[in-house]
Order: structure tokens, then C-alpha cells, then sequence
């Protein structure tokens, strides 16, 4: 086994490399043809998620197959090689065995424990069979990781480290609350009906959201969706018609591409994830979803010539704009008084400073950079205002007394009060709750990152969960999943060391049942009375004698085979009694074939993974008692007796 992968993921690159590396479903078949076609690699197989490209190869020659593979994924993806380079990792043999199992597990997925990974294998075996880019190595690689992942799942609790994408995204709005909580009643935009929105859309409907609408290129798939929700958790409106088809529950209905824009301005949540190539979603787009919103939620003012705009609420989903005011307002009457009297005598421009939030004419912003002469004009207003509305407690000259004199001291000197100090702490406007909450799934991204500046939005995206996930707590169980990751692995590599020696053996095997038929043909010729009973005796007698014979020695040899570096018992066994290497790469080569047929049959038809453990019917057939007699190789002995 010489099985070499190179590839690119969340761990090993910035999003940004990521988001332009990604390779459409056209350029992952161009790369598996190519990677077929080159020199050093026999088998290809090319596994690309939104947070990873992983090209899977079984090579010849280590070095060569790195640089052939590196200039590939560089040459498919678009980004250069030198760029690319420094992001990219290698593992080889056992060591890309353990890769890729990990990877099924989820252990290296950017939420542990998440199980989406393993159709993602499934489809990235399918395409290679699908492209006869699969072989041997590769089909027995892909099918054994989805059985390892299947049994992690299935024997641990990982599924407790960590959830779908979808699911650790929504918990990043919910703020500690449960997503069923957070989620009900609101208003959803699903963009993309692909695995990937399908899920955010499952998942959303489950948590009791009013409203889920579809939006997609292809109005059939949307509409599809749209009606798969509906027949699973409520009612389906359609887009035509404002009547509700179906009992309670959730509303679902299908609007196409171009309605995004509109549906925005009505959305609670939005989850986005295409395939796309540019941006869905501008942040100029969001930006006048939010206006439009704002123009419709807000109570209109009188006298504003508008009529009566009425304020839309949603399911706990945070303040509009119009509250942010009234939020504001909330601050503002919790303050000091931004004037103590009337404007008679006051050095300062109160028509200016009234609305100003957090200000006080008490405090330092207050007398910043005034003259010596407006300083005393400002402190005889303020008392006269306080004795006069009882505003304000004055402080403990004595306690003060220091910095009063400083004060005075650099008036004098600078003919007004210093300009920088220490600022008087100002109340803090509370940030709104966020009215409209994006969560961008895609990659490359789907959502203008500069949407998150907007007031009144939340952006989550592939960048912030990769932040978060990185603190996020492990579970025991990843421990326990790490030891059948370990198991497996060398489970694996002992079967395919096996099965590299299994060729040799059957090929002995079948040299030793040729020299048993000469044998037996050469005594007829010599004692042609013998009857048949007495024929068969004597050719069962020799048959028996040469399976004992070999018998030990091909037990033996393929358990050593089996242990790391016995890879060399296979050679030895050729040597020794000078098997025909044709002969054995004929074996091999028929084994692949029904073994391949074998595997295309399984992945058509689902996959089975009820089998935590690699099998292969060539063991079986290396345990025969008997021989198969009728096999018409002639051997070296033979050849040179004639």
C-alpha cells in the first residue's frame, strides 16, 4: 500500500484561501481524470467539503507523487502553487489511513463529533467509482471509513461533543439560550436548497419557527423543499396564493432568486449556503432590507404627511429601529440633567448639547477647553442653578482640595482648563438586540462580511465558528473514539498487507495443484491398469501431502506479512520457488476486478455498514483443503521435464 493524500482544510488555512480554492463539482472530475493520468498515481479519489480539499492517491513514488498532486490541486483550484504551498499538509500509508478515519469519526471537523461527513465520503467514493478512478485500495480505504465512522457514532457518545454546523451556528445567536427557545415564532429566509440549507431548514422548522421560505436558482427544487418541510411540520402557503394549504403549524413556501431582496426586509433569520461563486448577498442589499424595514416597522410620527406604518413583532427576535430610540430615550432620562437652569448666563451652547447622550454640564466635557474667564461664568451658573432647582449634591471642598488648587494652578498658567484628562465615565447606549440574524454556511461565503457593521444585524459565518469552535469544550468520549480510530487503523493495515502476500500464496498454491496434475498424468502413462478407484486414491494421497506440506508456511507467511514491514515476505515467498511474477499479477489483477464490481454494487445500493471490521473473501479462499485440479498453468518443473 502506497496511499499518499495531500490537502487543505479549516485547521491548515485561513477561510479566505479556502474560499478560493474550492473546486465545482466539473473541477473535481477534471482532477480525478488527471490525477489518474499521471505518472505517479494509480488510483484517485478527491474528497471536498466546505472545509477541506483533500486529494486521496495510491502512488508508486513518495516524493513524486507529493509534487504531482501539490501541482494538481494548485492547477484545479486556481491558486497558485507557492500560495498554496505553505497551507498544505501530506500524510502517507498509515498515516493517511488514520487521516481519513479521523476525518469520518469528526474528529477533524470544524465541530467535533458532526456526522454530515460521512455522506460527504459516500459521494466523494461514488464520483471516483462513478469515473473508474477507484481501485482496490481506494474502494476497501472509503467503504472502511464509513463503517469506522458509523461505529464511533454508533459505540461513543461523540455525538454529545458536538452538533451539525447548522445547529453550533444557531447556538452562536441564541446567547446561551436553547435554539428552540430563540427560534420560535420567527420568520425564515433559507437561500440554497441544497444537504446543507435542507438541514438549516429541518432544523429551524423542529424549533417552531412561524414561517420558513425557500429561495433558489432552480424554482423546482425550492418548491421542493418547501414541500418535503411542509409534509413533515405543518402547512404550505403558496406564493401565489396567500390561502394555507394543510392543518397547523409551519408555513413553508418556494419564491425564486430574485425575490431575496423583498423577502428580506420581512426575515427574522436568514441561512445561506450555495454554491455560488460571488456574493449573494451584498451588504448594499442588507443594508436596504434593513431601511425598508425600518420604514415599515416604525410608528410613524404626526404631522410627517406618512400614514400610520404598523410595527411588525417578532418571536423574542430583539428591538427594530424604532425601539433603539426609545431605548436611547430610556438612557437619556436615566442621566444627569444636560442643563441645571435657565440659558441666561450659560457659556455653553445648550441647544446643541440637550440631545447629546450621556452628557453632562457638570462634567469635564462640559469645560473642556474654556477660557479662565468662561470657566468662572460657568461655575457661578451652575451654583446660581443648583441653589435654585436643588440640583445636585456639591462635593467636600476639603476633600477636593487638592485638585482644585491643580486645577486652578494650570488654569492660570494656560489661560484655560487643560483639555486632556481623564474623561468623566459617559452611560454607554445598550447595543439594540440584533433585528435580522445571518448565518452564512457557504464557501466561499455567500454574505458580504461588512453586513455585520450594519446596525441591527448579526453575522455568523465559516471564519466566526472556526473561532468559537476552537473553545468549544471536548468531550470524554473523543478520547474513546481516538482508541477505535487507532484500532481500525491497524486493523486496516494488517488486511492490506495481507492481501498484498495473498496473490503470492494463491499463485503457490496453484503452481503446487499443477505439479500434483503432471504427476498424476505421468504415473497413468506409466501404469495405465490402475483403475479409477485406485487413480483417485493415489491423486488424493499426493494432494493431501502437498497441502500439509504448505500449509504452515502460508499461515505463517501471511501473518508476518501482516506486521508492519512485512511487506517483504512476499518477495522472499516469489524467490524461493521461483513463482512466474506474471502469474502472480494475474491473480491480482482478477481479484481487483471482481473486488471493484464487488464495491461499485455496495455503493449503488446504499452502502451496508453494519460491519465494523475489514473482510475480504481472498482470506477465504487462501484456506482451501482442497485443490482445484482443472487450473491449465503449466509450471517451470514441468516445462523443463518436457
Amino acid at each position: 500500500m502506497s496511499l499518499l493524500v495531500v490537502g487543505l482544510s479549516h485547521r491548515s488555512a485561513p477561510v479566505s484561501v479556502l474560499e478560493r480554492a474550492t473546486l465545482s463539482a466539473d473541477a473535481q472530475t477534471k482532477l480525478l481524470q488527471d490525477t489518474v493520468a499521471a505518472e505517479p498515481a494509480t488510483e484517485a479519489a478527491v474528497l471536498a467539503t466546505c472545509n477541506r480539499i483533500e486529494l486521496y492517491a495510491d502512488v508508486d513514488k513518495f516524493h513524486a507523487g507529493v509534487a504531482e498532486l501539490s501541482t494538481l490541486l494548485a492547477q484545479h483550484s486556481g491558486v497558485g502553487l507557492d500560495e498554496l504551498t505553505p497551507y498544505l499538509y501530506v500524510h502517507y500509508e498509515d498515516r493517511a489511513v488514520h487521516h481519513l478515519f479521523s476525518v469520518a469519526c469528526g474528529l477533524d471537523s470544524m465541530v467535533i463529533g458532526e456526522g454530515q461527513i460521512l455522506g460527504q465520503i459516500k459521494d466523494a467514493l461514488a464520483t471516483a467509482q462513478e469515473l473508474h478512478s477507484a481501485g482496490r485500495l481506494l474502494n476497501d480505504l472509503f467503504q472502511q471509513a464509513l463503517r469506522v465512522g458509523k461505529r464511533a457514532h454508533s459505540e461513543t457518545g461523540i455525538d454529545r461533543a458536538g452538533q451539525s454546523l447548522v445547529t453550533f451556528g444557531l447556538e452562536q445567536f441564541a446567547g446561551g439560550a436553547t435554539v428552540d427557545a430563540w427560534a420560535r415564532d420567527k420568520q425564515v429566509l433559507v437561500i440554497g436548497a441544497g444537504s446543507m440549507s435542507s438541514l438549516a431548514a429541518a432544523t429551524l422548522a423542529r424549533a417552531g419557527v412561524a414561517e420558513v421560505v425557500v429561495a433558489n436558482r432552480t424554482f423546482d427544487r425550492a418548491e421542493r423543499l418547501a414541500t418535503l418541510l411542509v409534509d413533515q411540520y405543518g402547512q404550505r402557503t403558496d406564493e401565489r396564493s396567500s390561502d394555507a394549504q394543510g392543518g397547523s403549524g409551519l408555513l413553508a413556501r418556494a419564491v425564486p432568486i430574485d425575490a431575496v431582496a423583498g423577502e428580506l426586509t420581512r426575515a427574522d433569520v436568514v441561512v445561506s449556503c450555495t454554491g455560488a461563486t460571488g456574493l449573494v448577498l451584498t451588504a448594499e442589499v442588507v443594508a436596504a432590507a434593513m431601511e425598508g424595514r425600518s420604514r415599515t416597522a416604525s410608528p410613524s410620527v404626526a404631522g410627517n404627511g406618512r400614514g400610520d406604518g404598523a410595527r411588525r413583532t417578532t418571536g423574542g427576535s430583539g428591538s427594530g429601529p424604532g425601539s433603539a430610540h426609545a431605548a436611547a430615550s430610556a438612557v437619556r432620562d436615566e442621566l444627569s440633567p444636560t442643563a441645571v437652569g435657565t440659558e441666561e448666563n450659560c457659556p455653553l451652547d445648550l441647544s446643541t448639547v440637550q440631545g447629546t447622550a450621556g452628557f453632562s454640564v457638570l462634567g469635564e466635557a462640559a469645560v473642556a477647553g474654556m477660557a479662565a474667564a468662561e470657566l468662572e461664568q460657568h461655575a457661578a451658573w451652575v451654583d446660581k442653578g443648583a441653589s435654585a432647582t436643588g440640583f445636585a449634591e456639591q462635593d467636600d471642598p476639603a476633600a477636593e482640595a487638592e485638585a482644585i488648587a491643580a486645577l486652578a494652578a494650570a488654569a492660570a498658567t494656560l489661560g484655560r482648563v487643560p483639555e486632556w484628562r481623564r474623561p468623566e465615565p459617559v452611560a454607554e447606549m445598550p447595543r439594540p438586540a440584533p433585528v435580522l440574524s445571518l448565518l452564512d454556511l457557504a464557501m466561499p461565503r455567500d454574505i458580504d462580511a461588512a453586513a455585520h457593521r450594519l446596525p441591527g444585524v448579526r453575522l455568523v459565518d465559516i471564519e466566526s465558528l472556526a473561532e468559537e469552535s476552537a473553545d468549544a469544550p471536548m468531550a470524554a468520549d473523543v478520547d474513546q473514539v481516538r482508541r477505535i480510530v487507532s484500532d481500525e487503523v491497524a486493523a486496516f493495515g494488517a488486511a492490506q498487507r495481507a492481501a498484498h502476500i495473498t496473490p503470492t500464496v494463491v499463485a503457490l498454491r496453484t503452481m503446487a495443484a499443477e505439479v500434483v496434475a503432471g504427476e498424476i498424468a505421468r504415473l497413468d502413462g506409466r501404469l495405465p491398469g490402475l483403475d479409477d478407484k485406485q487413480r483417485g486414491e493415489i491423486t488424493q494421497t499426493v494432494r493431501r501431502v502437498v497441502d500439509k506440506l504448505l500449509h504452515a508456511p502460508t499461515v505463517r507467511v501471511k501473518q508476518l506479512a501482516a506486521e508492519p514491514g512485512g511487506a517483504g515476505y512476499a518477495d522472499a515467498l516469489r524467490t524461493l520457488f521461483d513463482l512466474d511474477q506474471e502469474t502472480v499479477a494475474a491473480v491480482s489483477r482478477a481479484d481487483e476486478a471482481a473486488d471493484g464490481s464487488d464495491a461499485r454494487g455496495v455503493t449503488d445500493r446504499g452502502a451496508d455498514f453494519s460491519s465494523t471490521r475489514f473482510d475480504s473473501k481472498i482470506f477465504e479462499r487462501d484456506n482451501r483443503d482442497n485443490f482445484d485440479s482443472s487450473s491449465n498453468f503449466e509450471s517451470a518443473e514441468n516445462r523443463g521435464r518436457a
